[in-house]
């Protein structure tokens, strides 16, 4: 619980860092992946946000050592209320009425995922088959890398509403719910006897080539992205897709059993579907701002 807690303030400080320093740079863009890293690479602000990234998955390696995939995924999304907070606070982004009624619809669906929980009752699976980690994966990938080109394309036509980021999110919540995948996976890997041991047996893995992929794909995407969108929208989608994917997928693929209570079974399933509902009615488009009209001035007559 209390790596997961400070899992959770890491990244939510690492997002804000980020988006504060993307704020400050010229425009990035995923066809120019080299000065991208050039630039933010040149920003002390931004070194500091990802470092506070890093030190958050550090923390999130501990979490998947002692706690079920599902179990963890609800712990990190409760980090979304310190993330909007820290947004409004030092961002100044406002969300609307409809996206603050989606993101407590997203925090209910996901406690009651938590609720579907019982302590000592859920096993902590260790490993899976390759096989099927890259059968899961692999699709994952190629969809991520997919939709996102497609929201890059519509974005460039001229006379477009301006993107809230929710295909963004989409695209890169994919990327990075295949590396918690990876991440539970090394985790696992490091429980072997002996660091010899363990390094040898996390190199035949795919766990570190996944990682390898999402971390370069991921940062290029996640940056270009950040840096059009809102950080109170577009993280929450990302956390919504990246803990689902990871919460369902990883479960099956981990051979983590769902739960025999029906009650229980219920309350999981009913916050899985209830979070993906929010996810696909959430507007894609920001709202033009309004510009009041002039006012009148009256005119100066002789006396």
């Amino acid at each position: 619980m209390a790596a997961a807690l400070l899992a959770n303030v890491l990244y939510s400080t690492g997002f804000v860092l980020e988006k504060r320093a993307l704020a400050t740079l010229p425009e990035v863009s995923i066809r120019r992946p080299a000065r991208l890293l050039r630039l933010v690479l040149g920003s002390p602000l931004w070194i500091g946000g990802s470092l506070a990234l890093a030190a958050g998955f550090a923390a999130q390696l501990a979490v998947y050592r002692t706690l079920p995939i599902a179990a963890a995924q609800g712990l990190f999304v409760s980090g979304l209320v310190l993330l909007v907070l820290l947004s409004a606070r030092l961002l100044g982004e406002e969300t609307s009425g409809r996206e603050r009624y989606a993101l407590a619809a997203i925090l209910a669906a996901l406690l009651m995922v938590v609720l579907s929980l019982r302590e000592g009752s859920e096993n902590v699976s260790q490993d899976a088959p390759y096989p099927l980690i890259l059968l899961v994966c692999v699709p994952s990938l190629a969809a991520g890398v997919w939709l996102y080109n497609s929201a890059e394309r519509r974005t460039r036509h001229r006379h477009r509403l301006p993107t809230t980021g929710v295909e963004y999110g989409v695209a890169v919540g994919l990327l990075y719910g295949v590396s918690s995948l990876a991440i539970k996976g090394v985790s696992s890997r490091l429980t072997a006897d002996g660091w010899g041991g363990a390094l040898v047996g996390l190199l035949r893995s795919p766990y570190p080539y996944l990682l390898l992929f999402t971390g370069a794909f991921g940062l290029v995407m996640s940056q270009a992205a950040l840096q059009r969108c809102r950080a109170s929208l577009i993280v929450p989608v990302c956390t919504t897709v990246t803990c689902l994917y990871t919460a369902v997928l990883g479960t099956l693929a981990f051979g983590e059993a769902l739960p025999e209570d029906p009650v229980r079974l219920t309350l999981r399933v009913a916050g899985i579907a209830l979070a993906i509902a929010v996810l696909l009615s959430m507007p894609r488009h920001d709202q033009p701002a309004r510009t009041r009209p002039p006012v009148p001035t009256k005119e100066l007559t002789p006396p």
